[in-house]
């Protein structure tokens, strides 16, 4: 692998440091090279680099804002025997406390940048000897994105669509229902999805949901800081609603509360909140199904009853 690495990264100096890690889907290690040290993630699904081409993909569109720190994405190769290396700017990082008021801050700001442009470009249009100005990133009108991503090791389905619960109902919770479908064929599942389904689209009436940039799997083990500030890493980006951002951000050990207390001063809370909170909090409880077995079934269940009620 070393050999391999020094020719992709045309090194002489490749020098292991820290520790190696296992995530709960790849490993990483790290390593100083000519140009820098990297962090180099491998993984041995025959996906992987339909894997690492989506995060590469969100990485960038993530830093192509400015709004928010992510580490910069250098290569993808494929390894011998099968799956694939990426390799990014390593980054020190600790644990997110301090920053946190700050991240929240960024996110918000993230969540908002598609709608200025939006504004911004409807003010040039209507500006008497205005020319398209190829500088200004595009506006996005719709939900989805221009590449598969994965959250996880699952693929995801980013076809561009008009409605935000379509998209959302279609190609996240259909999505993830079909796979524990065919690998469980749960009956009550069944009969619970079967009736609310049908509720989905009442959940969003009346509600303007504007196409926003989402790290699309921001809890807490992918976010740090460093002295810099906060950091984000692992995206599986796609614009969506924003408020999709912040089920898993309250999940699996969560962020402190000056995170969403800052995030909630740029964007508050509209009618319906917390009902489709829960709506997307069943994605990532099913999303977990799939991932790492039924213990993830009775939360499934319990949030499909709770949004029934």
């Amino acid at each position: 692998m070393e050999r391999l690495l020094r020719a992709e990264l045309r090194t002489a100096t490749l020098r292991p440091f820290g520790s190696p890690g296992a995530g709960c889907i790849s490993e990483g290690r790290s390593y100083d090279t000519d140009a820098g040290p990297v962090f180099v993630k491998v993984n041995r699904r025959a996906q992987a680099r339909q894997m690492f081409e989506g995060e590469m993909a969100s990485l960038e569109a993530l830093r192509s804002t400015g709004l928010v720190r992510a580490p910069r994405p250098i290569k993808i190769f494929d390894v011998p025997g099968g799956g694939a290396a990426f390799v990014m700017e390593h980054l020190k990082m600790r644990s997110l406390s301090s920053q946190a008021a700050t991240l929240g801050a960024q996110m918000a700001e993230l969540h908002l940048y598609n709608q200025k442009l939006g504004k911004s470009w409807k003010e040039k249009e209507h500006t008497v000897g205005h020319r398209a100005d190829g500088d200004q990133p595009p506006y996005v009108t719709k939900f989805g994105f221009h590449t598969v991503t994965c959250c996880g090791f699952i693929t995801q389905v980013n076809e561009w669509q008009d409605d935000w619960a379509t998209f959302f109902t279609r190609h996240r919770l259909q999505a993830q229902l079909d796979l524990i479908e065919k690998d469980y064929a749960d009956q009550e599942l069944r009969e619970l999805w079967a009736r609310l389904q049908v509720k989905i689209p009442d959940m969003f009436s009346g509600l303007e949901i504007v196409p926003a940039l989402l790290h699309g799997d921001l809890w807490s083990g992918n976010v740090a800081e460093d002295d810099e500030g906060p950091l984000i890493y692992d995206p599986a980006s796609f614009y969506g609603h924003s408020e999709f951002e912040l089920a898993i951000a309250l999940m699996f050990g969560g962020f402190p509360r000056s995170f969403f207390t800052a995030y909630h001063q740029k964007i508050p809370k509209t009618p319906g909140f917390d009902q489709r909170l829960l709506l997307y909090q069943l994605f990532n409880y099913l999303n977990h199904w799939n991932h790492f077995g039924r213990e993830y079934r009775s939360p499934s269940l319990t949030t499909m009853r709770r949004l029934l009620k």
